[in-house]
């Protein structure tokens, strides 16, 4: 009988190729498959680092019908390799489900520390540290508004990801429910040529990028109600 494999997640570069860790590149040259969001996005990054192993697709699209597959492989021994875009699997990117049903399967789970986007812009914020709270990317629609009110008395430091096509609504949405006198920070393009962090009121923040490109992935953190 084949000892079941390992499940790996493994953080990836949220821009500069240069904080992938020694260890990330070891694993992923040792598993047996690589699993990736999309196999467009990371094949240039398994190319620079000399990384030959077969990737699959895994994403939130077929998530829950490839893991029963996956937790086969690992049954059959294979050790697995979960990759997303950049960053940390499963921090607002697919992979939960899998550690799931991996564990349920009595599978050895083992996360690799590394990239997250919402850390270098915490830290940058100037805001406390101590204690916050993550939100990810907010509904788009459904419950959306309820998600806002729920926020507006929260007390610790608030993080939210957002689009760009997205970022000025967003700004909008939230002087309405946390006053336009609220401070934030907002970085964008995090460790790659443009990084940018602009500190201020909501309504200032705003005001700026009106006027300044709006491009790149965002991290937006909200200093925390009074």
């Amino acid at each position: 009988m084949n000892q079941t494999g390992k499940l790996y997640l493994v953080p990836t570069p949220i821009g500069n190729l240069e904080d992938i860790t020694l260890r990330a590149i070891r694993v992923l040259k040792e598993v047996d498959l690589i699993l990736a969001e999309d196999t467009r996005t990371s094949a240039p990054l398994l190319k620079h680092f000399d990384i030959h192993q077969k990737v699959y697709a895994h994403h939130q699209h077929n998530e829950h019908q490839s893991s029963n597959e996956i937790v086969k492989f690992l049954k059959e021994g294979k050790n697995i390799a979960l990759i997303s875009d950049a960053g940390t699997p499963a921090i607002s990117d697919p992979g939960f489900y899998l550690v799931r049903e991996a564990l349920k399967n009595g599978i050895e789970v083992e996360c690799l520390p590394g990239p997250t986007a919402f850390v270098p812009a915490l830290v940058n914020s100037g805001f406390p540290t101590d204690r916050f709270c993550f939100e990810g990317f907010l509904p788009l629609k459904k419950g959306r508004q309820t998600r806002y009110k729920a926020l507006a008395d929260e007390e610790r430091t608030l993080i939210l990801y957002e689009s760009p096509h997205r970022l000025l609504k967003t700004l909008d949405e939230m002087a309405l429910y946390f006053g336009p006198g609220r401070q934030i920070s907002v970085s964008r393009e995090l460790t790659k040529m443009f990084e940018e962090t602009v500190r201020g009121t909501i309504s200032e923040v705003k005001t700026y990028f009106e006027t300044h490109p709006v491009k790149g992935e965002f991290v937006i953190c909200v200093a925390g109600k009074n």
